[in-house]
């Protein structure tokens, strides 16, 4: 019998999302709840198993934690780009990795869902009325504002579609984005810094790499106007946290919306959680009813393929490269 274990199952969903039951033949499957937050906790839960089903961007698989699963075969992660697996050190280790497919359009969704929320108040409000009160102050029309976009692939585009509804202008800027792609995605392409300068809103959409890391820090936010709002559904560093909460704490940029973070899940001391002009989101840009299901459903199909010795959808850089141009 195999010995399966999903991990990272944050909202206790996972096993209701797929057909598990088809292993049951040859396989027992055990489901964990917590977050592993160091090596040596992955080390004293997984080594004896044989499958690993890991929700993405959440447990490193480094060369040293992979070297201590001696029984490890399988490690199947959500998602079709993971760079916190070592795939080279798993391949010497005779571990076949696998991704899955996903549903696109949940992650600009809940983008536009933190900015609406900023622009119009939604979430302080609902608090207020919660605690008893009624209307605070007014929000801000979206009509005619700026949106600057860091990044404009398919997320990216996405929003431009979403911006010209609201009859707002857009920008966008990143390294490789070039006039011609600019335009055919209905877009202007400006410099970073003069994005940062005009932008009432400033949105994220980069993947994280050493280049990447801390592209907005404390003299990209000094640019923004003090009426502006940050977003990032991205990924955690691409932001300085410390400068970010400087600038909120100062008010030196009016808000942020913000699903991704430094450190997940986010420390109960985190700044993040108190400061009143910052409206948080766990990390569920990507999540919706619809991918966890193509998620764990093809997870499960992965599974079965391998112990058929017909692996499929296996993982390697070229792969998850090509995933990744759709992001640039």
């Amino acid at each position: 019998m195999l010995r399966v274990a999903v991990i990272n199952d944050y909202m206790r969903i996972f096993q209701t999302v797929a057909d598990w039951s088809v292993l049951d033949s040859f396989a027992k499957v055990d489901f964990y709840t917590d977050n592993i937050s160091s090596e040596g906790e992955a080390v004293a839960r997984l080594a004896p198993y044989h499958v690993i089903v890991s929700e993405r961007d959440r447990t490193p698989f480094s060369r040293s934690l992979l070297e201590q699963l001696p029984n490890l075969k399988l490690l199947v992660t959500t998602g079709a780009v993971n760079w916190l697996i070592d795939l080279e050190a798993a391949k010497e280790q005779g571990v076949t990795v696998s991704y899955t497919g996903g549903v696109p359009g949940a992650a600009p969704e809940l983008t536009w869902g933190l900015l609406l929320s900023l622009s119009r108040r939604i979430a302080w409000d609902h608090a207020h009325i919660r605690a008893g009160g009624w209307q605070t102050k007014p929000g801000i029309s979206l009509a005619g504002k700026t949106l600057g976009l860091i990044g404009l692939g398919h997320i990216g585009c996405q929003m431009v579609k979403y911006a010209k509804a609201f009859n707002m202008n857009t920008v966008a800027w990143s390294p490789n984005l070039t006039m011609n792609r600019a335009d055919a995605a209905g877009t202007t392409l400006i410099e970073l810094s003069d994005l940062l300068r005009i932008s009432d809103f400033v949105s994220i959409h980069m993947v994280l790499a050493e280049s990447t890391r801390g592209l907005i820090g404390a003299a990209e936010l000094a640019l923004m106007k003090a009426s502006a709002y940050l977003i990032n559904t991205s990924r955690g560093p691409l932001v300085c946290e410390e400068s970010l909460i400087h600038a909120l704490e100062t008010e030196s940029i009016a808000g942020a919306g913000l699903d991704v973070f430094e450190i997940e899940p986010l420390p109960k001391d985190h700044a993040f959680r108190r400061l009143h002009n910052v409206v948080i989101t766990p990390h569920t840009g990507y999540i919706t009813d619809e991918q966890y299901s193509v998620f764990f459903g093809e997870a499960v199909e992965n599974v079965v393929a391998f112990a058929r010795g017909e692996p499929i959808r296996i993982m390697d850089e070229n792969n998850m490269i090509a995933a990744l141009m759709d992001k640039k």
